[in-house]
């Protein structure tokens, strides 16, 4: 930061102007392409209503290095940046560039002020963001050398929070192999039991909503389960009053929590080995599982392929997508003695704490990180704005 502070002191003590992109960069509006254009085996991306190409197409008509923004569906008003030559269509716009402006560094003001551009989409059909209201966003427009040296800065906390999630990524991918392998019991000598066989399914109830408070008794709603939790929880995010509760129906600790609807295939099923001292209050559409092993064995193999596969031959329902209690209670599964669960789930709690805990491993790493680049972002672009001198006649 002393360096910045060194080149303001330097080119810019008095301030520096702000200015309407508009002002200083063309907006540019693409160009059309039909999907029977698109290909694969092309070389360019070809850009529209999202920062995911939509296909390739053997020209471009942007240069690389240029800031986009996404001007229609549901990513209308994010803003993304392109290293390489692309084709941008009519339902992503593109900053023109300038002798005032590095591209990069325009990326990086302009994305401050994706909420802003969010808020004037327009929502009535299909969502459109018109071009003046990127026009109309101000930014502040240093001297040259200082805008290099914020990328720089920028860059550097980009790249090394891009490095993370990839080790994250892989780290999720060594898990799920250690997993599958660990709890794979072909040709090994184990007993087979069906969940009805060694445990109770029991529906949960009642519980919606509108029916939390501050404090109370904990409770796990179903669509929690796949949007918060993990394969474990000791405390709840959740609360209702100790009256309500008596209504509700109950997990103890060691029970699993089973959300057992959901709009995708992958949700569906979700579990959550409750771990905490107190009971708590289950909603419908989820099942307690009861049952003497250890939870978290069971809430690791509720994760693997063999149970997938299991799901998808008893899902009901297109839009909402259900599996019943007495389906689950038919899937076999390996019961080995309670030393041998204990040792699996050792090695994959570690595991598990890496890739998926809030508080600790990868995902917090990436959080402080992402936290620490917002708030350098931030301070790296708020200038003091220049005063101009002015005269009486």
């Amino acid at each position: 930061m002393s360096n910045i502070e060194e080149l303001i002191a330097q080119l810019c003590p008095n301030g520096v102007e702000y200015v309407k992109l508009g002002d200083v960069v063309k907006v540019l509006r693409g160009k059309r392409l039909t999907k029977n254009k698109l290909s694969e085996e092309e070389k360019y991306p070809v850009y529209h209503g999202g920062l995911e190409p939509l296909g390739y197409y053997g020209q471009s008509n942007r240069i690389a290095n240029t800031v986009m923004v996404i001007n229609v569906g549901a990513s209308a008003g994010t803003v993304g940046y392109s290293s390489v030559e692309f084709w941008s269509s009519d339902g992503c716009f593109c900053l023109g560039h300038s002798d005032l402006l590095i591209s990069r560094y325009a990326f990086y003001a302009l994305f401050c002020h994706t909420s802003i551009l969010r808020s004037k989409v327009r929502v009535a059909g299909i969502p459109t963001l018109d071009a003046s209201a990127v026009e109309s966003i101000t930014i502040p427009i240093p001297p040259l050398p200082i805008q290099h040296e914020i990328v720089n800065i920028l860059d550097k906390f980009t790249e090394l929070q891009a490095k993370l999630k990839a080790e994250l990524q892989a780290r999720r991918a060594q898990y799920e192999y250690y997993r599958n392998d660990l709890l794979n019991f072909e040709n090994k000598e184990v007993e087979w039991s069906t969940l009805g066989e060694i445990g109770e399914f029991v529906r949960g109830n009642g519980l919606q909503k509108k029916d939390f408070i501050e404090t109370g008794v904990g409770c796990i709603h179903y669509g929690q389960i796949y949007t918060y939790y993990g394969a474990f929880a000791h405390k709840t995010k959740t609360f209702v009053s100790p009256e309500f509760a008596k209504k509700l129906r109950k997990a103890q600790k060691g029970d699993l929590v089973i959300a057992t609807t959901s709009e995708n295939v992958v949700d569906v099923c979700k579990t959550v080995a409750w771990l905490g001292d107190d009971e708590i209050a289950v909603s419908g559409d989820a099942y307690i599982y009861k049952h003497n092993q250890n939870p978290m064995y069971l809430a690791y193999y509720l994760q693997t392929p063999m149970f997938f596969d299991h799901k998808k031959k008893y899902m009901t329902g297109t839009k909402v997508i259900r599996v019943s209690g007495k389906d689950m209670a038919k899937f076999k599964i390996p019961i080995p003695p309670l030393a041998e669960q204990n040792r699996i789930v050792a090695i994959l709690d570690k595991f598990d704490k890496l890739v998926h805990d809030i508080s600790e491993g990868l995902p917090a790493e990436i959080e402080a990180r992402r936290k620490q680049y917002e708030y350098y972002r931030g301070k790296l672009l708020d200038f003091k704005p220049i005063e101009f001198d002015r005269f009486e006649e």
